[in-house]
Protein backbone atom coordinates (compact mmCIF):
# COMPACT_ATOMS: atom_id res chain seq x y z
CA UNK A 1 0.00 0.00 0.00
CA UNK A 2 1.40 3.38 -0.33
CA UNK A 3 0.14 7.27 0.38
CA UNK A 4 1.14 10.41 -0.91
CA UNK A 5 2.38 12.67 1.15
CA UNK A 6 0.71 16.14 0.35
CA UNK A 7 -2.69 14.92 0.84
CA UNK A 8 -4.87 16.56 2.90
CA UNK A 9 -6.76 12.84 2.87
CA UNK A 10 -3.64 10.54 1.76
CA UNK A 11 -4.98 8.65 -0.76
CA UNK A 12 -4.65 4.58 -0.37
CA UNK A 13 -3.89 2.62 -3.27
CA UNK A 14 -2.59 -0.74 -3.86
CA UNK A 15 0.17 -1.30 -6.87
CA UNK A 16 -0.37 -5.02 -7.79
CA UNK A 17 2.05 -6.73 -11.01
CA UNK A 18 -0.24 -8.95 -12.66
CA UNK A 19 2.59 -10.05 -15.39
CA UNK A 20 6.23 -9.69 -16.52
CA UNK A 21 6.24 -5.66 -16.60
CA UNK A 22 2.39 -5.38 -16.09
CA UNK A 23 0.71 -3.96 -12.95
CA UNK A 24 -2.38 -2.65 -12.06
CA UNK A 25 -2.77 0.58 -9.90
CA UNK A 26 -5.73 -0.10 -7.41
CA UNK A 27 -7.52 2.66 -5.03
CA UNK A 28 -9.96 1.15 -3.17
CA UNK A 29 -12.68 0.56 -2.11
CA UNK A 30 -13.43 1.33 -6.34
CA UNK A 31 -16.35 3.26 -5.33
CA UNK A 32 -17.35 7.06 -6.66
CA UNK A 33 -14.30 8.36 -8.59
CA UNK A 34 -11.94 5.68 -7.26
CA UNK A 35 -10.73 3.84 -10.22
CA UNK A 36 -8.19 1.66 -11.35
CA UNK A 37 -5.22 2.43 -13.66
CA UNK A 38 -2.69 0.56 -15.23
CA UNK A 39 1.35 0.40 -15.72
CA UNK A 40 2.92 -1.27 -18.90
CA UNK A 41 6.94 -0.90 -18.39
CA UNK A 42 9.18 -2.88 -20.12
CA UNK A 43 12.85 -1.65 -19.98
CA UNK A 44 13.16 1.75 -21.88
CA UNK A 45 9.44 2.00 -22.63
CA UNK A 46 6.19 2.96 -20.48
CA UNK A 47 2.61 3.57 -21.02
CA UNK A 48 -0.25 4.46 -18.46
CA UNK A 49 -4.06 3.14 -18.39
CA UNK A 50 -6.14 6.32 -17.12
CA UNK A 51 -5.02 8.14 -14.41
CA UNK A 52 -6.79 9.74 -11.23
CA UNK A 53 -9.46 12.36 -10.11
CA UNK A 54 -7.52 14.69 -8.33
CA UNK A 55 -4.72 16.81 -8.59
CA UNK A 56 -3.28 14.74 -5.59
CA UNK A 57 -4.00 11.22 -6.23
CA UNK A 58 -2.84 11.28 -9.89
CA UNK A 59 0.61 12.60 -8.16
CA UNK A 60 0.41 9.41 -6.14
CA UNK A 61 0.23 7.84 -9.64
CA UNK A 62 3.08 9.48 -11.08
CA UNK A 63 5.14 8.41 -7.76
CA UNK A 64 3.97 5.32 -8.13
CA UNK A 65 5.18 5.09 -11.73
CA UNK A 66 8.66 6.68 -11.18
CA UNK A 67 9.34 3.42 -8.46
CA UNK A 68 8.62 0.58 -11.07
CA UNK A 69 10.83 1.90 -13.50
CA UNK A 70 12.41 5.42 -14.22
CA UNK A 71 11.78 6.14 -17.67
CA UNK A 72 8.44 8.17 -17.71
CA UNK A 73 4.90 7.34 -19.66
CA UNK A 74 5.83 8.24 -22.96
CA UNK A 75 1.69 7.07 -23.90
CA UNK A 76 -0.98 7.47 -21.90
CA UNK A 77 -4.37 5.67 -22.88
CA UNK A 78 -7.90 7.52 -21.47
CA UNK A 79 -10.64 4.03 -21.98
CA UNK A 80 -13.48 6.82 -21.94
CA UNK A 81 -14.15 10.76 -21.03
CA UNK A 82 -15.14 10.43 -17.75
CA UNK A 83 -13.04 12.98 -15.23
CA UNK A 84 -12.13 10.20 -12.52
CA UNK A 85 -10.03 8.40 -15.43
CA UNK A 86 -8.89 11.53 -17.34
CA UNK A 87 -8.60 14.43 -14.87
CA UNK A 88 -5.20 13.42 -13.82
CA UNK A 89 -3.62 13.74 -17.75
CA UNK A 90 -1.92 17.14 -16.95
CA UNK A 91 0.20 15.57 -14.57
CA UNK A 92 1.55 13.33 -17.36
CA UNK A 93 1.86 15.72 -20.25
CA UNK A 94 5.43 16.60 -19.74
CA UNK A 95 6.62 13.17 -21.60
CA UNK A 96 3.23 11.30 -22.50
CA UNK A 97 1.20 11.53 -25.72
CA UNK A 98 -1.96 10.74 -24.57
CA UNK A 99 -4.69 8.40 -27.04
CA UNK A 100 -8.09 7.98 -26.99
CA UNK A 101 -11.07 6.92 -29.17
CA UNK A 102 -12.26 10.23 -30.78
CA UNK A 103 -15.08 10.55 -29.68
CA UNK A 104 -13.69 10.56 -25.91
CA UNK A 105 -11.74 13.72 -27.27
CA UNK A 106 -15.35 15.11 -28.36
CA UNK A 107 -16.49 14.37 -24.79
CA UNK A 108 -13.90 15.83 -22.67
CA UNK A 109 -13.92 19.05 -24.54
CA UNK A 110 -17.69 19.33 -23.97
CA UNK A 111 -17.87 18.13 -20.25
CA UNK A 112 -15.09 20.05 -19.51
CA UNK A 113 -15.07 20.50 -15.49
CA UNK A 114 -18.53 19.34 -14.92
CA UNK A 115 -18.09 16.08 -12.56
CA UNK A 116 -16.24 18.28 -9.69
CA UNK A 117 -19.53 20.32 -9.50
CA UNK A 118 -21.53 17.45 -8.57
CA UNK A 119 -18.90 17.14 -5.43
CA UNK A 120 -18.08 20.87 -4.83
CA UNK A 121 -16.67 19.02 -1.29
CA UNK A 122 -13.88 17.67 -2.93
CA UNK A 123 -10.60 18.60 -2.88
CA UNK A 124 -9.80 18.35 -6.44
CA UNK A 125 -6.57 20.42 -6.08
CA UNK A 126 -5.76 22.40 -9.44
CA UNK A 127 -6.39 20.07 -12.36
CA UNK A 128 -7.53 20.86 -16.14
CA UNK A 129 -8.75 19.22 -18.95
CA UNK A 130 -6.07 17.98 -21.28
CA UNK A 131 -7.69 16.66 -24.56
CA UNK A 132 -6.14 13.05 -26.51
CA UNK A 133 -3.86 14.59 -28.95
CA UNK A 134 -4.02 11.30 -30.90
CA UNK A 135 -7.18 9.60 -31.72
CA UNK A 136 -8.51 6.13 -33.37
CA UNK A 137 -11.83 4.96 -34.14
CA UNK A 138 -11.53 0.82 -34.24
CA UNK A 139 -8.28 0.04 -33.19
CA UNK A 140 -4.80 0.58 -32.50
CA UNK A 141 -1.81 -0.93 -31.58
CA UNK A 142 0.90 0.26 -29.78
CA UNK A 143 4.42 -1.38 -29.00
CA UNK A 144 6.76 -1.68 -26.19
CA UNK A 145 9.11 -2.65 -26.85
CA UNK A 146 8.64 -6.56 -27.61
CA UNK A 147 5.01 -6.41 -25.80
CA UNK A 148 2.26 -5.31 -28.33
CA UNK A 149 -0.68 -3.40 -26.65
CA UNK A 150 -4.14 -3.18 -28.32
CA UNK A 151 -6.48 -0.39 -27.76
CA UNK A 152 -10.09 -1.56 -28.89
CA UNK A 153 -13.07 0.00 -29.65
CA UNK A 154 -16.33 -2.72 -29.99
CA UNK A 155 -19.48 -1.06 -29.43
CA UNK A 156 -21.71 1.26 -27.07
CA UNK A 157 -21.10 -0.04 -23.39
CA UNK A 158 -20.47 2.12 -20.68
CA UNK A 159 -19.80 5.14 -23.01
CA UNK A 160 -20.09 5.40 -26.59
CA UNK A 161 -16.32 5.50 -27.16
CA UNK A 162 -14.87 3.32 -24.51
CA UNK A 163 -11.41 1.47 -25.48
CA UNK A 164 -10.25 -1.71 -23.93
CA UNK A 165 -6.92 -2.44 -23.49
CA UNK A 166 -5.73 -6.17 -24.30
CA UNK A 167 -2.50 -7.42 -24.07
CA UNK A 168 -2.32 -10.62 -25.96
CA UNK A 169 0.84 -12.31 -24.94
CA UNK A 170 0.12 -11.68 -21.20
CA UNK A 171 -3.24 -12.65 -21.40
CA UNK A 172 -4.10 -9.64 -19.66
CA UNK A 173 -7.00 -7.24 -19.85
CA UNK A 174 -7.86 -3.44 -18.87
CA UNK A 175 -11.67 -3.29 -19.28
CA UNK A 176 -12.42 0.74 -18.08
CA UNK A 177 -15.97 1.02 -16.70
CA UNK A 178 -17.44 -1.28 -19.12
CA UNK A 179 -17.01 -4.25 -16.62
CA UNK A 180 -16.57 -3.66 -12.79
CA UNK A 181 -15.08 -5.75 -10.13
CA UNK A 182 -17.34 -6.09 -6.84
CA UNK A 183 -18.93 -2.59 -8.60
CA UNK A 184 -22.48 -2.39 -9.66
CA UNK A 185 -21.96 -1.54 -13.38
CA UNK A 186 -23.03 2.20 -14.72
CA UNK A 187 -24.75 2.35 -18.11
CA UNK A 188 -25.41 6.41 -17.70
CA UNK A 189 -24.33 7.24 -20.87
CA UNK A 190 -23.58 3.74 -22.65
CA UNK A 191 -25.80 1.04 -23.13
CA UNK A 192 -27.19 -2.30 -21.09
CA UNK A 193 -27.71 -4.15 -24.34
CA UNK A 194 -24.18 -3.32 -26.07
CA UNK A 195 -22.42 -3.55 -22.94
CA UNK A 196 -23.68 -7.62 -22.87
CA UNK A 197 -22.47 -7.61 -26.21
CA UNK A 198 -19.24 -5.83 -25.46
CA UNK A 199 -18.47 -7.82 -23.17
CA UNK A 200 -19.23 -11.53 -25.48
CA UNK A 201 -16.51 -10.05 -27.34
CA UNK A 202 -14.38 -9.87 -24.85
CA UNK A 203 -14.69 -13.15 -23.29
CA UNK A 204 -13.66 -14.56 -27.29
CA UNK A 205 -9.86 -13.13 -25.94
CA UNK A 206 -9.35 -15.58 -23.67
CA UNK A 207 -8.19 -13.19 -20.92
CA UNK A 208 -6.69 -14.54 -17.73
CA UNK A 209 -6.17 -11.26 -15.71
CA UNK A 210 -8.75 -8.77 -15.87
CA UNK A 211 -8.54 -5.10 -14.12
CA UNK A 212 -11.61 -3.65 -14.15
CA UNK A 213 -12.38 0.27 -13.85
CA UNK A 214 -12.96 0.03 -10.32
CA UNK A 215 -12.48 -2.64 -7.96
CA UNK A 216 -10.01 -5.38 -7.37
CA UNK A 217 -8.28 -7.56 -10.21
CA UNK A 218 -10.23 -10.42 -11.30
CA UNK A 219 -9.93 -13.05 -13.26
CA UNK A 220 -12.79 -13.55 -16.67
CA UNK A 221 -15.43 -14.99 -14.17
CA UNK A 222 -16.06 -11.22 -13.63
CA UNK A 223 -17.26 -10.90 -17.11
CA UNK A 224 -19.56 -13.49 -15.98
CA UNK A 225 -20.84 -11.38 -12.67
CA UNK A 226 -21.25 -8.02 -14.81
CA UNK A 227 -23.32 -9.74 -17.73
CA UNK A 228 -25.71 -11.50 -14.53
CA UNK A 229 -26.38 -8.04 -13.23
CA UNK A 230 -27.12 -6.82 -16.67
CA UNK A 231 -29.44 -9.30 -17.73
CA UNK A 232 -31.26 -8.40 -14.31
CA UNK A 233 -31.42 -4.85 -15.08
CA UNK A 234 -33.17 -5.92 -18.67
CA UNK A 235 -35.57 -8.80 -17.27
CA UNK A 236 -36.59 -5.51 -14.42
CA UNK A 237 -37.15 -3.33 -17.34
CA UNK A 238 -38.95 -5.96 -18.61
CA UNK A 239 -41.49 -6.57 -15.99
CA UNK A 240 -41.61 -2.62 -15.13
CA UNK A 241 -42.58 -1.83 -18.82
CA UNK A 242 -45.33 -4.28 -18.52
CA UNK A 243 -46.41 -3.23 -15.46
CA UNK A 244 -47.20 0.52 -16.20
CA UNK A 245 -43.82 1.15 -13.48
CA UNK A 246 -41.41 4.19 -13.86
CA UNK A 247 -37.67 2.89 -13.57
CA UNK A 248 -37.49 4.61 -10.32
CA UNK A 249 -40.90 2.29 -9.25
CA UNK A 250 -39.44 -0.72 -10.92
CA UNK A 251 -36.05 0.18 -8.54
CA UNK A 252 -37.61 0.09 -5.42
CA UNK A 253 -39.56 -3.09 -5.95
CA UNK A 254 -36.19 -4.76 -7.09
CA UNK A 255 -34.24 -7.59 -5.46
CA UNK A 256 -30.63 -7.49 -6.37
CA UNK A 257 -30.20 -11.09 -5.30
CA UNK A 258 -26.44 -11.68 -5.50
CA UNK A 259 -26.01 -8.41 -6.64
CA UNK A 260 -27.07 -7.01 -3.80
CA UNK A 261 -23.68 -6.72 -2.25
CA UNK A 262 -21.82 -4.60 -5.18
CA UNK A 263 -20.70 -0.94 -4.23
CA UNK A 264 -23.33 1.73 -5.60
CA UNK A 265 -26.35 0.14 -6.21
CA UNK A 266 -28.29 3.19 -6.46
CA UNK A 267 -26.92 3.01 -9.93
CA UNK A 268 -29.87 0.63 -10.49
CA UNK A 269 -32.13 3.31 -11.71
CA UNK A 270 -30.44 5.29 -14.17
CA UNK A 271 -29.60 1.33 -15.73
CA UNK A 272 -33.24 1.19 -15.85
CA UNK A 273 -33.71 4.61 -17.52
CA UNK A 274 -31.56 3.15 -20.10
CA UNK A 275 -32.58 -0.64 -20.25
CA UNK A 276 -36.55 1.25 -20.31
CA UNK A 277 -35.28 3.46 -23.53
CA UNK A 278 -33.54 0.56 -25.40
CA UNK A 279 -36.85 -1.80 -24.86
CA UNK A 280 -38.76 0.99 -26.50
CA UNK A 281 -36.37 0.81 -29.17
CA UNK A 282 -33.94 3.69 -29.25
CA UNK A 283 -30.11 3.21 -30.64
CA UNK A 284 -28.01 1.90 -28.08
CA UNK A 285 -26.42 5.09 -26.66
CA UNK A 286 -29.20 7.33 -27.17
CA UNK A 287 -28.90 10.68 -25.91
CA UNK A 288 -31.08 10.84 -22.70
CA UNK A 289 -31.46 13.51 -19.90
CA UNK A 290 -28.59 12.56 -17.62
CA UNK A 291 -28.92 15.30 -15.44
CA UNK A 292 -32.93 13.77 -14.89
CA UNK A 293 -31.62 10.51 -14.23
CA UNK A 294 -28.80 11.54 -11.82
CA UNK A 295 -31.50 13.23 -9.94
CA UNK A 296 -33.80 10.51 -9.97
CA UNK A 297 -30.72 7.96 -8.94
CA UNK A 298 -29.91 10.67 -5.99
CA UNK A 299 -34.26 10.37 -4.92
CA UNK A 300 -34.09 6.42 -4.59
CA UNK A 301 -30.28 6.64 -2.78
CA UNK A 302 -32.01 9.65 -0.01
CA UNK A 303 -29.21 11.77 -0.61
CA UNK A 304 -26.18 12.38 -2.96
CA UNK A 305 -23.71 9.20 -3.57
CA UNK A 306 -20.56 9.67 -1.58
CA UNK A 307 -17.44 10.77 -3.58
CA UNK A 308 -14.39 9.46 -1.62
CA UNK A 309 -11.72 11.20 -4.23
Amino acid sequence: MGTAAESRRAPVFRVQQVAEHVFAYVQPDGGWCLNNAGIIAPAGHTALIDTAATQVRARALKESVGRITRTPPRYLVNTHPHGDHTFGNSQFTDTAVIIAHERTRAEMAVAGLHLTGLWPDVHWGEIAVELPALTFRDRMTLHLGDIPVELLHLGVAHTTNDTLVWLPEQRVLFTGDVVMSGVTPFCLTGSVAGSLAVIEELRALGAETVVSGHGPVAGPEILDETCGYLRLVQRTAADGLAAGLSPLEAARETDLGPYGDLLDAERLVPNLHRAYAEARGEALGSRLDVEQLFASMVEYHGRLPECAA
